[in-house]
C-alpha cells in the first residue's frame, strides 16, 4: 500500500503567524490543531487556519519537503499560500 504524506501551512489570520507541519492524515491532524492538541506553538498562538497543503506519494518525501519549506524566507511561504489561496481562507472544509 502506498503511504501518503502531506506538508501543510497553518496561519493565525491573513498575514499572521505561520506554522509548517507534516502528517500522513491531514484531516485528523487539523482536528488535533483545532482542539489545541496539535502542538504547543499552534495552541499558544491560536494557529488553526489551514491555508496551504501539498500531497506526496511518500511520507519520507513529505518530511524532507517540510524541512526544506521551514528554511524558506517568510515571503516564499506567503507567495506559496497566495498562489492558490490569496485571501488566506481556511481550506480545511475541502478535506471532508
Amino acid at each position: 500500500m502506498k503511504r501518503v504524506g502531506y506538508v501543510y501551512m497553518l496561519a493565525s489570520r491573513k498575514g499572521g503567524t505561520l506554522y509548517v507541519g507534516v502528517t500522513s492524515d491531514l484531516a485528523a491532524r487539523m482536528e488535533q490543531h483545532r482542539a489545541g492538541r496539535g502542538s504547543e506553538f499552534t495552541a499558544r498562538y491560536q494557529i488553526t487556519r489551514l491555508v496551504w497543503f501539498e500531497e506526496h506519494d511518500s511520507i519520507a518525501y513529505a518530511i524532507q519537503r517540510e524541512k526544506t519549506i521551514k528554511k524558506w524566507p517568510r515571503q516564499w511561504n506567503v507567495n506559496a499560500i497566495e498562489a492558490t489561496n490569496p485571501d488566506w481562507n481556511d481550506i480545511r472544509k475541502y478535506l471532508l
